[in-house]
């Protein structure tokens, strides 16, 4: 199988994209966290604030911070305990416990790790990785390594100016033993879901940050000690409070990934993963292999026009951005499954829900060099019941105008329901179905192959702001992949516009699931 055919049945026929005759080997399943042995460990405080209500002065932060912004972002938050019938007669019952963190996960196996080089004065400079199930730092790799990033990025960062850098990769074999070849499509989602919610934390600890999709991978996996079989870095993000110079632009001299590595001895620290029969995932490998980049050439998206979305137009009432305790919101996030309730929503809900992700979604990036451009690589389609005002209908959202453009008036809740695969959540209880919409040829004549992990990175971001959103105005929202593209696609037209739906999103109001759940944190 070519990797053109690959990446277009991965999103439009999974069948034929996945090794057949696949069976999942729970018991040998991995750990849903890294965790590495005989190197330095530093603790990090237990004393976790239980709010975030407003952004903090940009200060240069101690260890004590950088703790409380790591668990923000990706430490281990709650543990729940639910019980499911496993017959229609439930004199059985199937009890399944989980660790969640805020950042959702495809199948909750998160396959994203987080590394951070740190430049703090209570611990030593150097390459850390971020032990959720401790919650410490573990040291892979020490010594000041300013330079070696900055041309690993092209020159594009004053990264003296910055007093960390993070770094999130993908473990290919976390979440390919149970989702197949799938689990690349969910390995880019889950990442920018993760880049997502690392962008909000930071904005309430008043980090600055950027998004670097482009580097030099193999200088940077050489760097982190990863062996790039297993895993790889997916985004470089630093982290500054002060002045910085970013740019999309490259800077300086070509720099070679290969002539880069040899500046710096090969580190294979030991980790721990229990699987004991991993399997071979020889697409994952050979899609990650052409993704990378070996010299900093980088390349930009340019601005283009858009085809224009006909349909009537109803403008939505004006609204502010939502004020809310971030984290009291991270706690309260919940995907509903079948726990939907058919309720009405308010127009002001629904201008809320979309006017805040779409506005809190531009951020810093090295794709497009041009500044003031309004992002147009992802966009909002949506399926609308029984919303207050609206007719029911297929809209696009247009957040230039904040309004709403219809494309296909009628409910459309049945046959979006008939193109799930699975019956995990009723539709017709769902008076919001979002799709997070992006162009078919995810910018490959730009980026190549690697465009396609971004584009589901991209989506993934977008993901997380509704979600959040979604929390904040008392509703649930429950992210799917198991749904017909190609139908989703006719009830939109895209097929014209050349975009293609890359995740479906019910949100709506919901009643309480019956578990028990308790917080990880002091």
């Amino acid at each position: 199988m070519n990797l053109d055919e690959f990446l277009h049945n991965l999103h439009f026929d999974i069948d034929k994209a996945s090794i057949p005759n696949w069976e999942v080997d729970w018991e040998d399943g991995p750990l849903a966290y890294k965790l590495y042995y005989d190197l330095p460990e530093i603790p990090l405080s237990s004393e976790i604030p239980l709010t975030l209500e407003s952004q903090e002065p940009p200060n240069k932060p101690d260890l004590k911070r950088i703790g409380h912004f790591l668990w923000y972002v990706y430490g281990l938050t709650q543990f729940s305990h639910s019980v499911f019938p496993m017959d229609s007669s439930e004199s059985q019952l199937e009890i399944m416990q989980s660790y969640r963190r805020f950042a959702p996960s495809g199948g909750g196996l998160y396959p994203n790790e987080v590394y951070v080089y740190l430049k703090i004065d209570d611990v030593p400079g150097g390459i850390y990785h971020y032990d959720t199930s401790h919650h410490r730092l573990v040291l892979v790799r020490e010594g000041s390594f300013d330079d070696y990033l900055t041309r690993a990025l092209g020159c594009r960062c004053n990264l003296t100016t910055c007093f960390g850098t993070v770094f999130i990769s993908t473990m290919f074999w976390k979440n390919f033993f149970k989702y197949n070849n799938f689990s690349y499509r969910l390995q880019g989602l889950d990442a920018g879901v993760l880049i997502g919610q690392l962008g909000e934390v930071a904005k309430r600890f008043g980090f600055s940050s950027g998004v670097y999709y482009q580097y030099l991978d193999r200088a940077i996996n050489h760097l982190l000690g990863l062996k790039e079989q297993e895993e790889s870095v997916y985004a470089v993000i630093p982290l500054s409070v002060e002045p910085t110079n970013w740019s999309a632009k490259s800077h300086g001299v070509n720099v070679l990934a290969a002539e880069l590595v040899r500046e710096i001895p090969s580190i294979q620290p030991k980790h721990y993963v229990r699987s004991k029969r991993i399997k071979e995932f020889p697409m994952l490998r050979k899609m990650n292999e052409v993704s990378m980049l070996d010299s900093t050439v980088f390349r930009w998206i340019k601005e283009k026009k858009s085809r224009t979305v006909e349909g009537g137009v109803f403008p939505l009432p004006q609204v502010n951005r939502l004020s809310y305790d971030f984290i009291t919101i991270c706690r309260k996030r919940f995907s509903p499954d079948m726990d939907f309730v058919l309720e009405k929503v308010s127009l002001q809900q629904l201008a809320d829900l979309l006017y805040e992700a779409t506005a809190a979604f531009r951020y810093r990036n090295d794709l497009m060099v041009e500044k003031n451009i309004e992002e147009t690589r992802i966009s909002i389609f949506v399926c609308l019941y029984n919303i207050e005002g609206i007719p029911n209908g297929a809209y696009f959202y247009d957040n230039s105008e904040h309004a709403l453009r219809l494309i296909n008036p009628g409910d459309h809740r049945q046959m979006l329901q008939s193109g799930m695969s699975l019956g995990n959540v009723n539709l017709l209880q769902v008076p919001i179905t979002l799709h997070v919409v992006g162009n078919k040829d995810y910018d490959k004549n730009t980026l190549g192959y690697r465009g396609y992990r971004i584009q589901q990175m991209e989506a993934g971001m977008l993901v997380q702001k509704l979600l959040l959103t979604a929390s904040a105005l008392e509703m649930g929202g429950h992210p799917l992949l198991g749904f017909d593209v190609n139908q989703s696609d006719q009830i939109y037209n895209l097929e014209s516009l050349g975009k293609t739906c890359l995740i479906q999103i019910p949100i709506g109001p919901h009643r309480q699931r019956p578990w028990l759940m308790g917080s990880l944190h002091t």
